[in-house]
Order: structure tokens, then sequence, then C-alpha cells
């Protein structure tokens, strides 16, 4: 209870009830007891957790299968030949080689987002076997892979490992170089090194091993993190068009196919891509429509943009988890002022701790279509104003780009997005015209450069 005392201070007393047969060294026991009880919960919660990082959730984004856990074995030089290296290859094959040297494929290893990307992963031994896959190109030999655990594999120095030969990439030897005979999809060659027919160069089979990488343990995307060859689309393309991949990404051509050979019915060796923004180009159609086609000042502005998805036999975007798109459209006054703005994504959302989610993705399947659609009421006076509609493509998000260039050693200037589609109107203009006054909507790998259907 208070009190007053005689200097006029307060004096305030609780009283507090004690329980029967309480005791300080019994109460002191029970606190004990139950600090020991959370130390053990913690230690157990972190031996989870210990258990969890090193036997459960791989250290690389995906997961393992046989065919690409292991480089492809060591190849010897076929005979005629002086040497696995392109350079040999192409003193006979000039024009082949002279493309492949323009390819992603040859840039694989020496690839400047690849070496970001794998100085991130601490340069785990796994990646080179589709960025530089032929076991004379790497440096150890995987003699073991327990309980499919890439960083506790057993490595050895590889005795005839070419660190030259590594530069190359994905270079001539990967796909037609097999115990000392060069495989091709020609079945009567003639060739002053041994040759032999490989029905898989015909078929997008050839194709799988590098581009259907697959999703491991506590790893749940839709089809794995780079999964283009899963995303096929079995049904037009396929079976109406008759299309592999080699279709659109090595084009058809009928010259020698090497110096002073017959003229064949062969491929280019180009593998254009994502990272080529004519061929991301090819694979889209796109419309824009405006209401009303002549907007009047204070009016109320409807744009939709519709995105199709025309020429890619596979989603888009597609490969790695970081590209997407973006629809942009914009208001901007004569100094360029963004009046009104709007942006939405195309891609895939993925949560990469403590499991791997792909939460959601809104990418285009083949032949699949999407309006995005932008509204805004424009001022008492448009004089000056334009409507701006884009489409970018984006390899890597500009937090990923910096995160790479701050902490990983990404240094070259290669771009990591480009415009795709851009139209810029003035709001005092007929706007279907002036959106209908571009290029042939037709577009991606199902036209030539001549507007007939390509084969």
């Amino acid at each position: 209870m208070g009190s007053v005392l005689l200097d006029g201070t307060a004096d305030i007393r609780l009283n507090v009830l004690i329980p029967p047969g309480y005791s300080k060294a019994g109460g002191g026991q029970r606190i004990m007891r139950l600090a020991v009880k959370v130390v053990i919960g913690i230690g157990i919660l972190a031996g989870l957790v210990y258990l969890y990082y090193t036997e459960i959730k791989p250290v690389v984004i995906f997961g393992l299968r046989s065919d690409y856990a292991h480089a492809i074995p060591f190849q010897k030089v076929p005979a005629g030949l002086a040497s696995l290296k392109a350079e040999s290859c192409g003193e006979c094959h000039r024009e082949i080689y002279e493309e492949w040297k323009t390819s992603i494929h040859s840039q694989a290893y020496r690839d400047p987002f690849f070496h970001a990307y794998w100085t991130k992963d601490k340069h785990i031994w796994v990646c080179l076997n589709c960025h530089s896959p032929l076991e004379n190109q790497q440096p150890t030999l995987i003699k073991n892979i327990p309980r499919g655990r890439v960083e506790k594999s057993y490595e050895e120095p590889n005795p005839g490992f070419d660190p030259d030969y590594q530069q190359e990439g994905v270079t001539c030897a990967v796909c037609h170089v097999r115990d000392g005979v060069i495989l091709g999809p020609f079945d009567d060659s003639a060739a002053p090194h041994p040759t032999q027919f490989d029905p898989s160069f015909r078929t997008a089979q050839v194709c799988h091993r590098c581009h259907n990488v697959v999703s491991g343990p506590a790893q749940f995307y839709n089809v794995g993190p780079c999964g283009t060859y899963a995303e096929y689309e079995g049904k037009f393309f396929m079976k109406e068009r008759g299309f592999i991949c080699q279709s659109c990404h090595m084009p058809e051509i009928d010259r020698p196919v090497a110096h002073g050979s017959p003229i064949r019915h062969g491929r280019q060796h180009l593998w254009r891509g994502g990272h080529d923004p004519d061929m991301v180009k090819r694979a889209m159609a796109i419309q824009v429509t405006a209401t009303p086609s002549v907007p009047m000042p204070g009016e109320d502005l409807n744009v939709t943009l519709t995105l199709v998805n025309a020429g890619a036999g596979h989603k888009i975007p597609t490969g790695d988890p970081d590209r997407h798109f973006t629809v942009e459209f914009e208001v901007v006054d004569r100094n360029g002022n963004r009046v009104a703005e709007q942006r939405n994504t195309m891609g895939r959302w993925i949560m990469w701790q403590p499991a791997i989610i792909e939460v959601y993705d809104n990418r285009l399947l083949p032949l699949a279509s999407r309006d995005y659609a932008f509204a805004t009421r424009l001022p008492k006076n448009v004089d000056g104003l334009r409507l701006v509609a884009r489409v970018r493509y984006h390899i890597q998000s500009e937090g990923q780009h910096q995160m790479l260039v701050k902490r990983f050693g990404l240094t070259a200037p290669d771009p990591y997005n480009f415009v795709v589609y851009e139209r810029e109107v003035p709001l005092t203009t007929d706007l279907a015209a002036a959106f209908n006054d571009g290029p042939d909507p037709r577009l991606g790998c199902t036209a030539s450069e001549h507007g007939e259907q390509a084969g």
C-alpha cells in the first residue's frame, strides 16, 4: 500500500501474493530448465538449417541430370585433322567457321555475364559442362559427386586440359566429334577424315543437353530454371509446320559445306537468340490501338498494346530466369517531361530463399497474345504532347546488373536491355493512322525476308 513519509515523499509498496510452497530456489530452477530447453531448441533448429543447406538444397539454382552432370568425355583428334580447334575445322569449312565466330556459342565461356555469375557461384565446376563442355576444355576431372552435392565432388587435375581450347566455349567438336569420328546430318559424306551420319542433327534432341536444365531438391520451378526445350510447342510449330529448334536458330541455306564440295541443303551456324535484338523482334508481333483515334483536350484516352508470340516455338522470354519484357506507356511534353506513365512486366517471379519457388509466370506461350491497357485523361492543352508506346527486352534486371558490377566483377559494356518496339506519336494527330504506319506485323521465322513462308 502507499503512504506519505514525514519528509513528504511518497512511499509506494506493492503487495505481491506469493503462492504456498514457493521458494526462490525453486523459481530459479524452473528458469534454468526453460533456458536449457530454449538452448537445445535453438541448437536443433541450427542443425536442421545446416543440414538443409548442406545436404538438401543445391548450391546452384538447378538440379543434376546424368547427361550434363559430367563433361563430354575426352575426344581425340580424328585422323586427317591437325587439331580439334575450330580454326582447324575452318580451313575447309570456312563459311561455317566464320558464322560460328559471331555466335553466342563461341562466346559461351568468354561471355562477361557468364563470368560474373560464375564468380558469384564461386566458380563451381558444373557450370563448365555447358559453357566449355568437353573434358579437353576443363581443368579438373570429376571422379565422384557424393549424394549429388556438386560442392563436395572429388576433383583431380586434368592432364588433357587445354586452356586455349577452353576459350572456344561451345566449339565444333562439342557437337560433331565422338570417338575419333566426325558426326553430322548427312549419310553420304566424302571427307579427308572419318564421318558418320547422326540422325539427332535433324531433330531438336541435339539441343536438349544444355537447353533443358532441370530442377533439383527444394527447387520448385514450373519447367526448370532454363527450360526452353521443355517449353517447345509440339502442335502447330512441330506437327503442322515441321519446325525444330534449328528452323529458327540455324536458318536453312544451299551452299558447299566445305571448300570445293558440292552444294548441299544445310544450315547456317548462327544460333541467334535472346542476346540478339533482331531475333527477339522476329519472335513478336505488336499492334497498338487508341480510343478515340483523334483525342480532344480534356478527354479520356485509352490505348491498348497487343503483344503476340508470333514466331517463337517456346515461351517468350525464355532461358535464364532473369530475362523479362517491360511494356511501357508514356505521355511526354515537348521538353521530354513525363506527364503520365505506366509500366507492365512480363516474366517470371521467383523466390530464391529458403527454397526456390516460382511464384508467378506470365510469359507468353507460342501463338498466345496479351493486351496491355493504358488510360489517362488529357490536359486542356495537348500542344506538344506525345504518346510513347515501347516494349523493352531485359537480359537481366537493373538490380541484378548493379550487383554483378559492384560485387562480382562485371566490367564489359555489353547491353543488358534493349528496345524491341517503340512508336512516338503526337497527340494532335490521328493515332490509329500513326500506329498502323509501321513495318509489316508478320514477324518471326515463320516468314522469310521476302514475306514467303519458311519451311
